[in-house]
């Protein structure tokens, strides 16, 4: 029982997110033609999962001390996992297992920073900063907490992991990392709505509850046509190869989940197959972008 709450505790389903975004970094390096040392990059995917299950934990644990887990009403992508109120001794369990993960983050990226890229320092900071301040401050700031989730996975992740791999800054993987960037902003963006009275009554103060749904299906629909516009530009640019066209082929996933958002406002928990696509096409999108920087050029 113990194993299972901390387990829970991580968010499992959820962590498929960053494999992903790590791969789309190495595709952009393998696609300007480095070589890639694999126990370096078998570290850097250590490193960035434990940073996820950091900011998972800590986000269940503040949630559950808050009060706010026990306000929620939960959807398999809102509201939390449920494992705290289920079992309370836990807590300081599921604490420990988010700064022991942060901890872990920390010793591999100043590890790769002295053995690749110094130039990973300023990146590492600001996942650092983004991790410990989520749930209690981040939140807080509408605009910083709509795009703290796609700095974290999109730039902080998909960049890192090119400069890392390759000890270069280019443009290629920033304009890859733009893709997630949107997409993983407008899944957390969409997962907020159901929860928008339960957050608000802790002192949170996101997108949706500071300008309403109206406005924030509005910003959904913008960081869609960005990420999908980047993709086609970056296409015509002659920055993607021809066939990244493949990667847009998820914005009908998107497109639903906005209609959704549409209709159905701070109502849309009650029907999560607009919440599942939203999920659907924040991982199938930047994976098929990484394959198609493997094999397109």
């Amino acid at each position: 029982m113990q194993l299972s709450t901390i387990f829970q505790s991580t968010r499992p389903s959820f962590l498929i997110l960053t494999p992903i975004c790590v791969f789309l970094g190495l595709s952009t390096a393998l696609s300007v033609g480095a070589t890639v040392n694999y126990t370096i990059f078998s570290l850097i995917l250590i490193g960035a999962i434990a940073a996820h299950i950091s900011v998972n934990t800590l986000n269940e644990y503040f949630d559950f001390t808050s009060g706010l887990d026990l306000k929620t009403e939960k959807t398999p992508f809102s509201g939390g996992s449920g494992a705290l109120p289920a079992n309370p001794e836990m807590a300081n369990a599921v604490l420990a297992t988010g700064l022991i993960s942060l901890l872990v983050t920390a010793v591999i990226g100043i590890y790769l920073m002295t053995q690749q890229s110094a130039q990973i320092l300023p990146i590492g900071i600001v996942g650092m900063i983004i991790i410990y301040t989520y749930t209690n401050w981040i939140n807080r700031i509408p605009f910083l907490c709509l795009i703290a989730p796609g700095i974290g996975f999109g730039l902080l992740m998909v960049v890192g992991t090119h400069i890392v791999l390759t000890k270069e800054y280019s443009l290629l993987p920033w304009l890859a990392a733009l893709v997630p960037f949107f997409l993983v902003n407008n899944l957390l963006l969409l997962n907020q709505y159901p929860d928008i009275e339960a957050d608000k009554s802790v002192g949170r103060n996101h997108l949706p509850i500071a300008y309403g749904t109206t406005s924030s299906t509005v910003a959904y629909a913008l960081f869609m046509l960005g990420a999908y516009l980047m993709i086609a530009i970056s296409v015509v640019m002659g920055y993607f190869p021809l066939l990244s066209l493949i990667a847009l082929i998820p914005m009908g996933l998107a497109i639903f989940s906005l209609m959704g958002a549409k209709k159905y406002s701070a109502d849309i928990g009650q029907f999560p197959q607009y919440l599942g696509t939203n999920v659907a096409a924040t991982l199938a999108t930047p994976l098929l972008l990484g394959i198609s920087l493997l094999y397109g050029f």
